[in-house]
Formats: structure tokens, C-alpha cells, sequence
């Protein structure tokens, strides 16, 4: 019997009740997503590229597609390469984690779900003929267009916030306040190149420290604290990339655990999925 054979045998015809959910992006929030569906009863996968770029990687299931596997908070996702991949490892409650840059995979496994969690601040292709229910994190996409619900990931007051109509608010390079200390937690590229890491996630590092060097160029921290995430050694990256984020209020084993926003962003998929869900029933009764 074939992957989709075994999917659609599964519980019947109800596309419904099968609860399967593809996360486009295996980045923190994509993880966090993954992470609270999978918990909630949802038959989660996760497609990646394959040179996937994230920065807090100590919390990223996109980390599988470099080591085979990748535990957040005490559940698993490994490296598949095709459909009977990622049944097996939904056996094995496991989280699937597929090179897909295409999204071909959508043809293999007949989804229920599909989140772009990709947050590259533009739209990289997801449709909402991809799925019954498609949701969406962050700005570049617009809701009750692009997909039926756009969830706000700026950080602030409306993290979290399911949107109906229009797009989420446009992100900054530089996470919360602008300004201040704040604006000095973070680093982005300041040239394209390959980047090669001095310092690893957790660790703590003083004001002027070497972080990196990109092409020659060295990035050195602009504050005291811990090295709450920073990009893969070897990447490459482009100008004005997020690259590292130090933390002077975290502890080391925080660097270990999703954050607030992620969690908060997670819980607006969930409550997305969950309303989109009573909504159709509702629809065919």
C-alpha cells in the first residue's frame, strides 16, 4: 500500500478528521508550531530547503536537515527523505522533517493544513489551494487572499493575533523596541558572504567580543550577555540578515527553550486551525 493510500484509509474519506498539517519553515516559530499541534493530537511534518537558515538553532527542527535529528523540549523530529518517511515517524510519534523546497510532497500526503511559517516577510508561494484550512505567520501574506488567516508575530501587545482581513504589521529587523538596548541585541550581515562563527549558542561574551566575520568583515557584540542565538557556521548570507541575538536577561539553559513569542504564535495557529475547523462543519451540516 503507498503512503497516500495508507493516509486516505486512515479514519475514512473525512479530510476532517485525519488532522494532518504541513508547516512550511522549521525555524522557532515554525518549531513552536509544530511542537503545539503535534502535543494537541495533530499529525504534524515540516518542509524545509536545504540549507535552512535559523538563528536560535537550538530550538529549531530545521536542524535535523544537518544532523538527522533535532529534539525541542522532549519531542523529536528527524530527517525524512520521502511519504513512507514521515509515516514511520509519525509511528514513532516523531516530528518529520522533509527537504522540499517545491512542496511536492503536498501530491504524497493529501493535507488538511497548511501553515507558512517561513516568516520571510514575503510570500514565497503558499496558495490556499494548498490545503482546506492555510494560515500564515507574519506579514507578506494577506488574509482572506493569500490564506485564510494571517496570525501576528510582531512583538508587543498583539503577538499572537488572529487576522481576518488585511496583513500582519511589517517587522523590523530588530525585534521589540528600536532603540536602546534593545536595538544592540541583535547583529545583521553587514556584507554577502559565508559567515564563520567564533561564539556558540549559550555561551556568555563581554562588549567588543568577536562574534563572526563575514568576507573578512568581523561583527563583534555590541552588549554584554548570552549568545541566545546565532546563525549555522559555513552559511551564507546576504546583507541585512539577522546573523546573532545576545541576550543580557536569559539564562543558558533558556537558549534551550522556546520563547514567549514562539509559544504565543503557536497558540494563534492552534486556535486558528481549531475555529477553521468548526467553521467547516458547521458549513457542511
Amino acid at each position: 500500500m503507498t503512503a497516500t493510500a495508507k493516509v486516505n484509509e486512515e479514519k475514512g474519506a473525512d479530510f476532517m478528521l485525519r488532522d494532518i498539517v504541513a508547516i512550511r519553515g522549521g525555524g522557532e516559530i515554525g518549531t513552536a508550531i509544530a511542537h503545539k499541534l503535534k502535543r494537541s493530537g495533530f499529525k504534524v511534518f515540516i518542509i524545509e530547503n536545504d540549507t535552512p537558515i535559523s538563528i536560535r538553532r537550538t530550538v529549531a527542527y530545521a536542524q535535523a536537515v544537518f544532523h538527522g535529528e533535532m529534539t525541542v523540549e522532549g519531542i523529536r523530529g528527524v530527517n525524512v527523505s520521502d511519504a513512507e518517511g514521515i509515516i514511520t515517524a509519525w509511528e514513532k510519534q516523531e516530528i518529520p522533517v522533509i527537504v522540499d523546497s517545491q512542496c511536492d510532497i503536498l501530491n504524497e500526503i493529501p493535507v488538511d493544513v497548511l501553515v507558512d511559517a517561513i516568516m520571510a516577510r514575503k510570500n514565497t508561494g503558499t496558495t490556499r489551494d494548498m490545503a482546506a484550512i492555510t494560515i500564515a505567520t507574519g506579514p507578506g501574506f494577506i488574509a482572506g487572499e493569500d490564506v485564510d488567516i494571517v496570525i501576528e508575530t510582531k512583538k508587543g501587545h498583539d503577538q499572537g493575533r488572529l487576522i481576518f482581513d488585511g496583513a500582519a504589521e511589517p517587522e523590523t529587523a530588530i525585534p521589540g523596541e528600536s532603540e536602546g538596548v534593545e536595538m544592540n541585541k541583535v547583529a545583521n550581515a553587514p556584507i554577502e558572504g559565508v559567515i564563520h562563527t567564533h561564539v556558540h549558542i549559550g555561551d556568555m561574551v563581554k562588549k567588543g567580543q568577536l562574534m563572526a566575520e563575514i568576507a573578512g568583515v568581523s561583527i563583534h557584540a555590541q552588549i554584554s550577555g548570552i549568545v541566545r542565538g546565532i546563525i549555522h557556521d559555513g552559511s551564507n548570507v546576504w546583507r541585512g540578515l539577522k546573523i546573532l541575538e545576545i541576550d543580557p536577561d536569559v539564562s543558558p539553559e533558556q537558549c534551550y527553550r522556546l520563547s514567549q513569542r514562539s509559544r504565543d504564535v503557536a497558540g494563534g495557529v492552534l486556535e486558528a486551525v481549531l475555529y477553521l475547523k468548526q467553521q467547516h462543519q458547521l458549513n457542511t451540516d
